[in-house]
C-alpha cells in the first residue's frame, strides 16, 4: 500500500509540473509569434515604402524633395536642392550620370531627355487636355525666339498649375520648323508666326495713333521688343476672348508664375479672389547651370514683399555694386480679367480705354524671374542687338542700367573676362553672405517649381511629346509649318521700329501722335527697377 500510495503520490505530484510546462511552452510560442509578427510588421512597411519610393525614383529630403534616379538620367550632374546638405548615402546606388557630351544622337527628342519611369504625383495624361468645365480659364501669352528646351518646360509647368491656354507669338528659332510643329502639337497651344500679313495687321493697329506707347516707337533693342510684345498682347486680347478666356497673363519663357499662398498651389484658385502678381528675382549660385527652372531655387524678394526698413538696410549687401537691388525689373507682370475694352499697357500692365483698372498685389504670390541664370545669356542677349558696345549707343538701346553693362561686357571683353564679371556680378558663391540674407529676409528658397520641373522631366513627358509631335503631325502640316516660315524668310519683313510706317513716313507717324490728348490715357509703364537709397524718403 506504501508502495502503491507512494507511486500514487508520485503520480499525482507530477501532474502539475508537467501542466506548469505546457503553460511555459504555449506562452513562449505566443511570445515568439509576437515578436515575429512586430519584426515582420514593419520590415514589410519598410519594403512597401522602398518600392514606391525606387517606384517614384526620389529620396526625400526635410522639407525639399530629391529627384535622384530618372532625373539623373538626362541631368548633367546630380540634382541637389541648393541650401541643403544631402547625405551622399541617402542617394540610390543604381543613379547613372550622363555628361552633356555623352549624346551623338542630333535628334529633338535628346535635347529633352527622357525616362521609363513615370510617377509624378501630377502626371495623368502629358497632353493636360482640360475640360470646358475648367473654372476660371487662363490664358498666358508670350513673344519668344527660344527653343524647345526652355519653352516646353515653361509650358507644361504652367499647365500643371492650371493655365489651359497659350498664345506663342514666335520667331527665330521659336518659329523653325523642328521646333514650331512641336508646339502646335500641344493642346492649348496656338502658335502664331511673324509673317509679312501679321505686321500688316499690326500697323493698323491703334495703337500707333496713341500716345501711350510713343516714347518707346522708332528705338531699337529691347524698346522694340516692348512695342512688339504690346501688339501682340493687344491680339492675344482678342484671341483670348474668342476662346472663352476668363484671365490673360503676359510672360517671358524665362518667367515662372508662383502662386504661392493658394491651396493646392493652384493658379486658377489664386486668380477666384485676385487680379496681380509681384516679383521675385533668380540668385544663381553657380556659373554653370543648364536647366535654370530644375536647378535654381534661391530668389531675392522684391521690395513689395519686404518691410521698409529691412529692404532699405540691407540694399547695397544684396545689390552686391550692381547698378540696383535687382539685376533686371522689379516691377512684376500682371494678370487681366478679360473684358470689354481690354488693352495692354506696355509688357508688364494691363489698362482698359473705358476705365481706371483696380490692380491688388499678392501677399504671397509672384512672378519669379530667371534672368541670367545661364553664362551663355550674356552672349545671347548680346547677339539679338546690332548696338555699339558704348555707353551712349546702349542708352538707345536698353532700359535697365544692368542690361547696358552686360551688352558692353559681352561685346568687348574676352570669355575669360566675361566669366570673371559674370561671377562677381551675378553668381551668389559667398556662402557667408547668402546666410546672412537669407536670416533678414532678403533671400529665401523656393523648391515648388524646382520639384514640378523635375517631375516633369522624370516623367518623361517631354519627350513624349516630341515623339509624338514627330509622329502624329500630318506631312501636310509639316509642310504647312515650313511654307509659312519660308515666306516670312522670303519677304522683307519689318521691324516694329518701321510697322507703324505702312502707308505713312515714320515722321507723318509722330505728326499725328502730337495731335492725341495724351491726359486721356496712363502712359506705358516700362520694365523698372526697384527702388533705391535715393528713394528712401520717398513714400512707396
Amino acid at each position: 500500500m506504501a508502495g502503491l500510495h507512494g507511486s500514487s503520490s508520485s503520480s499525482s505530484s507530477s501532474r502539475p509540473l508537467i501542466s506548469t510546462s505546457s503553460s511555459h511552452s504555449h506562452q513562449q510560442l505566443f511570445t515568439s509569434r509576437l515578436l515575429f509578427l512586430l519584426t515582420l510588421l514593419p520590415l514589410t512597411l519598410a519594403a512597401f515604402a522602398f518600392v514606391l519610393q525606387w517606384r517614384g525614383g526620389g529620396v526625400g529630403v526635410g522639407d525639399g524633395f530629391l529627384i535622384a534616379d530618372s532625373v539623373a538620367r538626362w541631368s548633367h550632374y546630380h540634382h541637389r536642392l541648393p541650401g541643403m546638405d544631402i547625405d551622399s548615402s541617402l542617394l540610390p546606388t543604381t543613379t547613372t550620370v550622363r555628361s552633356s557630351s555623352s549624346s551623338s544622337s542630333g535628334g529633338c527628342a535628346d535635347i529633352l531627355g527622357r525616362s521609363n519611369s513615370p510617377s509624378f504625383s501630377y502626371f495623368k495624361d502629358w497632353k493636360f487636355d482640360y475640360g470646358a468645365d475648367l473654372k476660371p480659364k487662363i490664358c498666358i501669352t508670350a513673344s519668344t525666339s527660344a527653343g524647345l528646351e526652355q519653352t516646353i518646360p515653361w509650358i507644361f509647368y504652367h499647365k500643371v498649375i492650371g493655365v489651359s491656354n497659350f498664345f506663342l507669338f514666335v520667331e527665330g528659332k521659336a518659329a523653325s520648323p523642328a521646333v514650331s510643329k512641336v508646339f502646335e502639337s500641344i493642346p492649348g497651344v496656338k502658335v502664331i508666326y511673324r509673317t509679312r500679313e501679321l505686321e500688316e495687321q499690326q500697323a493698323k493697329s491703334r495703337i500707333w495713333n496713341e500716345t501711350w506707347l510713343s516714347s518707346f516707337f522708332y528705338k531699337p533693342c529691347n524698346y522694340e521688343l516692348f512695342v512688339k510684345q504690346s501688339l501682340n498682347m493687344e491680339m492675344a486680347i482678342a484671341m483670348a476672348r474668342d476662346a472663352g478666356m476668363d484671365w490673360i497673363i503676359h510672360l517671358d519663357t524665362d518667367e515662372l508664375i508662383h502662386p504661392a499662398g493658394a491651396r493646392g498651389y493652384s493658379l486658377r484658385q489664386l486668380l477666384a479672389d485676385v487680379p496681380s502678381n509681384v516679383d521675385m528675382e533668380s540668385c544663381i549660385e553657380r556659373d554653370d547651370i543648364k536647366e535654370p527652372f530644375s536647378e535654381v531655387s534661391m530668389f531675392k524678394k522684391n521690395y513689395d514683399h519686404l518691410r521698409k526698413d529691412v529692404y532699405f538696410g540691407n540694399y547695397r549687401e544684396a545689390a552686391r555694386n550692381n547698378p540696383n537691388y535687382f539685376l533686371t525689373y522689379g516691377n512684376g507682370k500682371a494678370a487681366a480679367r478679360v473684358q470689354d475694352h481690354l488693352r495692354p499697357n506696355g509688357a508688364h500692365r494691363w489698362h482698359n480705354y473705358m476705365k481706371n483698372p483696380i490692380e491688388i498685389k499678392m501677399d504671397d504670390a509672384a512672378v519669379l524671374h530667371y534672368t541670367y541664370t545661364k553664362f551663355s545669356d550674356l552672349t545671347s542677349r548680346r547677339d539679338r542687338c546690332g548696338c555699339k558696345p558704348t555707353k551712349e549707343d546702349v542708352r538707345r538701346c536698353f532700359m535697365l542700367e544692368f542690361d547696358r553693362a552686360a551688352f558692353i561686357i559681352a561685346s568687348t571683353a574676352t570669355e575669360d573676362e566675361m566669366l570673371s564679371w559674370y561671377r562677381e556680378h551675378v553668381v551668389w558663391a559667398d556662402k557667408t553672405l547668402k546666410k546672412k540674407l537669407m536670416m533678414r529676409g532678403i533671400l529665401t528658397r523656393i523648391y515648388a517649381p524646382m520639384i514640378i520641373t523635375q517631375g516633369l522631366w522624370e516623367s518623361g513627358i517631354f519627350a513624349s511629346v516630341i515623339a509624338s509631335a514627330n509622329t502624329t503631325l500630318s506631312k501636310d502640316k509639316i509642310l504647312s509649318v515650313e511654307s509659312r516660315n519660308n515666306t516670312r524668310e522670303s519677304k522683307s519683313v519689318k521691324s516694329s521700329r518701321k510697322i507703324g510706317g505702312f502707308g505713312q513716313s515714320q515722321a507723318s507717324a509722330r505728326r499725328v501722335l502730337e495731335f492725341i490728348d495724351d491726359a486721356n490715357y496712363t502712359l506705358a509703364i516700362p520694365p523698372e527697377s526697384p527702388p533705391g537709397p535715393d528713394d528712401l524718403n520717398i513714400d512707396t
